[in-house]
């Protein structure tokens, strides 16, 4: 059974969580009071997005639709860091988009060869070495590490290609494809529509030469979903320039003129900017065209508007080196393939504070904080920007906490440490 071709899939992608730091002490021979030596917990594996060219549609994400990395490891006694997670890649073809599910903002263009780190592993915790002070110098407390970031995403596979071949289904555009380049198609006379794009690299001269897709034939009511719809007028997006193939040849009793103001009218609904962009319209089958005035109509329409018109046979590859040659030339003035820009703004983790957090007093007088939001919280705030440390204040000043350490009886200079945050306690 043929494979259907598949250019959108929903995701859930979550990095591993950050290992727990130990609390441990130095125990040796001879050596009185060690002191502590518990080590930090691992950081965990991150979830990274990296292209493929061997892999043309989205096809390995229909059946996995969860991809966790790895969690760090514990930390040990005898400073012994926890190995960290082992980070999580995932493969892509080049053109995919990565939306955000929830908002439909795009969160990375997959068109270079950068690998993008979509969720970050959580930070590992510190172990109790890091709390030795000269006023503190038995730490028996250490810090978990924290969750690791997870996203909700929609893949989408937009191709990148110079230009589309547009036009009804039979029109020719799979030969037309094979003819110019190196793609092989399959072709055969249907009168409904490929199910999945062909991408083929044209030469033209040596250094000249840009890459083709046969857009699977679009139908009247595409733009509005019928047929395959947008799951394919999107892949034209990309594209600089359209080639337009109509039939000429009458053999089925069409009409060029109306099939051409039909498509046109279908990438109007769908893009007014994709009806802009530039069209060279291919009269294709003139060898075994039955009314030569249906060409003349054709040629006249298209050029009333603007657009070049080629008469060409795929088939009998007559004219298709001077399509070739005027596409080139056109292509040389034009931008250079869209990539898009990311919309996508990260924005802190709605977190519910209904819980109580769990406040407890250390031996030494530090107040130590923890609940399991706290945490989640604390792996979405960025301490080093001032508009993140205002947002992660306010939150705990809503939460209560602040009144219930001084209900509990907290002096200004007092430590609080909150995993592997520590602040002194000023009112």
């Amino acid at each position: 059974m043929a494979t259907s071709f598949i250019d959108k899939a929903r995701i859930t992608v979550k990095a591993g969580n950050g290992g727990n730091g130990v609390v441990a002490f130095h125990r040796e021979k001879y050596v009185a009071a060690g002191g502590p030596d518990g080590g930090d917990g691992g950081k965990g594996g991150s979830i990274i997005v990296q292209v493929d060219d061997n892999m043309s549609t989205l096809m390995d994400f229909r059946y996995k639709r969860k991809y966790t990395a790895a969690n760090g490891m514990d930390g040990q006694g005898g400073r012994k860091s926890g190995k960290d997670g082992q980070d999580l890649v995932i493969k892509v073809p080049r053109g995919t988009l990565i939306r955000d599910a929830e908002t439909g903002e795009i969160i990375r263009d997959m068109s270079g060869s950068e690998p993008f780190v979509l969720c970050r592993g959580g930070r590992g915790g510190w172990g109790n070495m890091h709390f030795a002070t000269p006023t503190r110098q038995v730490p028996r407390f250490a810090k978990a590490g924290l969750p690791g970031e997870s996203h909700d995403v929609i893949l989408e596979l937009k191709l990148l290609a110079d230009v589309g071949l547009i036009g009804f289904p039979n029109v020719g555009k799979s030969t037309l494809l094979s003819v110019v380049s190196k793609a092989q198609p399959k072709i055969a006379n249907y009168h409904f529509t490929t199910l999945y794009p062909n991408l083929g690299v044209v030469w033209v001269d040596e250094g000249v030469s840009f890459v083709m897709a046969d857009i699977p034939g679009i139908i009247e009511g595409a733009s509005t979903g019928a047929g395959l719809g947008h799951d394919f007028l999107r892949h034209i997006d990309r594209c600089r320039l359209l080639v337009h193939v109509v039939d000429v040849s009458g053999s089925e009793g069409r009409d060029p003129v109306a099939d051409f103001d039909a498509i046109n009218a279908e990438l109007t609904q769908y893009s007014p900017e994709l009806a802009a962009r530039p069209q060279i319209v291919a009269a294709n089958k003139v060898d075994i065209c039955e009314a030569p005035e249906n060409l003349e109509r054709l040629r006249r329409h298209v050029e009333e508007k603007g657009y070049t018109l080629v008469e060409i046979s795929a088939a009998a590859h007559q004219g298709t080196r001077e399509l070739v040659g005027r596409v080139a030339q056109m292509l040389s003035v034009l931008p250079p393939v869209t990539v898009y820009e990311p919309e996508y703004v990260p924005r802190p983790a709605a977190v519910d504070t209904s819980a109580p957090l769990d406040i407890q007093r250390a031996d030494d007088g530090t107040w130590l904080v923890e609940r399991p939001w706290l945490q989640r919280l604390m792996g979405n705030v960025n301490f080093s920007d001032y508009e993140s440390r205002m947002y992660f204040d306010k939150t705990l000043r809503e939460s209560g906490l602040f009144q219930r350490l001084e209900e509990m009886g907290i002096q200004d200079g007092d430590t609080v440490s909150m995993y592997d945050f520590e602040f002194e306690y000023q009112r």
